[in-house]
């Protein structure tokens, strides 16, 4: 078993669902604990951020970084799973695709929103998945989340399709967005091809495929640079034993929120300020990489 702790930058290729990805990383480092940092779809490709050994603990806020995608619509077409891989709902023919009023509606979703959650997704309602009740044939009301489009851009127009670059934050989705676009145009639009191009600070031209990762063509990203934009205090011996179990300390910052270092530069914990007692900072992820 490997002991390694970091982030590492995959780029996903089609038909692989998030989990296989995780799981195969398990199984070439044979490191028990691995995740990601965001979901993508089967049929999408590009950035998923993997998680591995501590970095786990960072899963939760890297997820809330915002993403940058390249989407392919395909027009005159809607499906049930809102992508090309679903059962026919809608079908149009005889319409024109124009360039001047795409970009008018892309634009049109500048800002935050309310999005609808597609049917075919993991959240859940009531206790049960929304996939359960479409595979049930069952009636849901589909939940509204709070988005925000930072940029769109339309890259490319053909007869019965374009492409376009979009910015978004957490929890925006794209087979939605897409419909959405499709209502605006009075013309029923569904995903073709997905590629996440970006997550946080993260890009596609720095990830690896599954096969070079194998090959051992990759980079882990340490602690150290993932925390890079936190403050950072260095401490001694005596503290960092203190730190590795979880104690609270004293306050002698002016950070809300910080990262604990010792003398070799390894990332020991982050803290901040506690909320009963703003004299002292408590422990917000202790990372055990000993």
């Amino acid at each position: 078993m490997i002991n390694m702790h970091g982030l590492i930058i995959v780029n996903k290729e089609k038909d692989w669902t998030s989990r296989d990805v995780v799981n195969k990383i398990s199984k070439i480092f044979d490191i028990p604990k691995a995740g990601h940092t965001g979901t993508l779809d089967p049929l999408a490709t590009g950035v998923l951020v993997v998680a591995v050994g501590e970095g786990v603990k960072l899963v939760d806020s890297l997820s809330n970084e915002t993403k940058e995608y390249i989407a392919e619509v395909e027009c005159g077409i809607l499906t049930d799973t809102l992508d090309i891989l679903g059962k026919t709902l809608e079908e149009k023919k005889g319409f024109t695709l124009e360039k001047e009023k795409i970009e008018e509606v892309l634009n049109s979703f500048l800002g935050k929103s309310l999005q609808e959650v597609p049917l075919y997704s993991s959240i859940r309602v009531e206790g049960k998945r929304l996939y359960e009740y479409a595979r049930n044939n069952e009636e849901v009301t589909l939940p509204k989340r709070e988005i925000e489009i930072f940029s769109i851009e339309l890259l490319e127009l053909k007869e019965k399709s374009f492409l376009f670059k979009v910015k978004v934050s957490k929890g925006t989705y794209i087979r939605s967005l897409i419909r959405d676009i499709g209502t605006k145009l009075s013309i029923p639009c569904t995903m073709k091809n997905l590629t996440r191009t970006k997550q946080g600070i993260y890009s596609i031209e720095e990830s690896n495929t599954l096969e070079e990762i194998e090959q051992g063509k990759y980079k882990l990203i340490s602690f150290y640079e993932v925390l890079k934009d936190y403050p950072m205090v260095e401490v001694d011996d005596y503290i960092e034993n203190k730190i590795r179990n979880g104690r609270i300390l004293e306050n002698r910052y002016e950070y809300e929120k910080f990262v604990y270092i010792n003398k070799n530069k390894e990332v020991l914990a982050i803290y901040e300020v506690y909320d009963k007692d703003n004299t002292k900072v408590k422990p917000f992820k202790v990372f055990n990489t000993k």
